[in-house]
């Protein structure tokens, strides 16, 4: 092997090394040389083997010489983006949005119209105030689920990397348990219902909208309950979402003819009322329970935003009514659990019906 520096080198295959791919010839003797380097120099032709070119791939035999290109020199490592210090006015807009806050978790109250996470042209979100929530903690507190950018309420935060696998563990196995209020144009014909249509993206949206796809959608269970109604012009509603699907709330009630007041994106001119409510989204995250880490649960409740309470006293609502409404009984089976156990039944009656004829026979 050549010692000049910057030098094209030379290398004699051992007999050690007699058959091996030259890619692991590279990671025995030049570990320091990545693959992607060595497939580089093998396209471009700088990587020979006897003078003729190489790839990654071929294998060597022993007397074999291996030409290798110099050494390339290191690059100095890119600088990591520094996010640019939070203004007061944002420190104290996070800071005043928590309204749960312990040594795993906290639990802000976001309002109507921030963003959780940035995206094209959408600069002010939650994602970008967390610096501000580190509190005495060693890091900046994580992101374990989601709220639409219109949608107010309850948002969990992890404060630690082991906090935030657990509550992702409880998100993924919908063992979580959300409870949102939301206005909505009518009132459903049944006060205590279930809502299981599977939601897909619809086309020509580029996934920036749902909609109803019986055959490739995913399966999606939306519970409601109809807590006030003012005659049939608007019903205040509790609403449970059994899975998470993008805008599953807004998509099923849209789907069912009662759009939430506010989301023109689903439920277009008739999900507004007129005298005087307001025409931003009434869809609120009232409640979120989930196990603690620690032990124990978080069970935190999230104030109304000012245009959500302002429309609630508007239509003549009592606030009591909702706070009293249980939240605990369970829900009613799905369409695939009550064909399970219809099928269970009557194999069951079949069962006994067989046993019946081979005893008439015995007798």
């Amino acid at each position: 092997m050549s010692d000049t520096p910057n030098a094209v080198r030379q290398f004699t295959v051992g007999a050690d090394d007699d058959g091996v791919r030259l890619d692991r010839w590279f990671k025995r003797h030049l570990p320091d040389v990545s693959f992607n380097t060595v497939s580089r120099w093998a396209r471009t032709g700088q990587l020979r083997v006897d003078g003729a070119r190489a790839t990654p791939g071929d294998r060597v035999t022993e007397g074999q010489q291996i030409r290798v290109p110099p050494p390339e020199p290191e690059k100095a490592p890119r600088p990591k983006a520094q996010r640019p210090p939070l203004a007061p006015e944002q420190v104290e807009l996070a800071q005043s949005m928590v309204i749960h806050r312990d040594a795993q978790a906290i639990v802000l109250n976001k309002p109507p119209g921030l963003a959780t996470q940035g995206g094209t042209k959408t600069h002010d979100h939650v994602d970008g105030l967390l610096d501000a929530l580190q509190f005495d903690a060693e890091g900046r507190p994580k992101l374990v689920h989601r709220l639409d950018k219109d949608t107010s309420g309850a948002l969990l935060l992890a404060r630690t990397s082991r906090a935030a696998a657990f509550f992702s563990k409880h998100f993924s196995g919908r063992s979580a348990r959300k409870t949102y209020w939301a206005l909505v144009i009518g009132v459903p014909d049944i006060d205590d219902g279930m809502i299981d249509l599977p939601l897909a993206k619809q086309p020509g949206s580029g996934g920036e909208k749902m909609h109803v796809d019986e055959e490739e959608g995913q399966p999606s269970r939306s519970r409601y309950r109809v807590i006030e109604r003012v005659g049939n012009r608007a019903a205040w509603v509790e609403l449970q979402p059994y899975t998470g699907r993008t805008h599953q709330l807004r998509v099923h009630m849209a789907a069912i003819g009662h759009p939430i007041v506010g989301d023109g994106k689903y439920g277009g001119a008739a999900a507004f009322l007129t005298g005087g409510v307001s025409r931003k989204m009434h869809l609120h995250a009232r409640r979120i329970r989930i196990d603690h880490p620690d032990g124990g649960k978080i069970d935190v409740t999230a104030e109304l935003p000012q245009h959500f309470a302002e429309s609630i006293e508007l239509l003549g609502f009592d606030m009591a009514l909702g706070n009293a409404l249980a939240e605990d009984t369970p829900p009613p089976p799905s369409r695939a659990v009550e064909k399970a156990k219809a099928k269970a039944h009557a194999k069951t009656v079949r069962k006994e019906r067989r046993g019946e004829r081979r005893s008439r026979g015995r007798g």
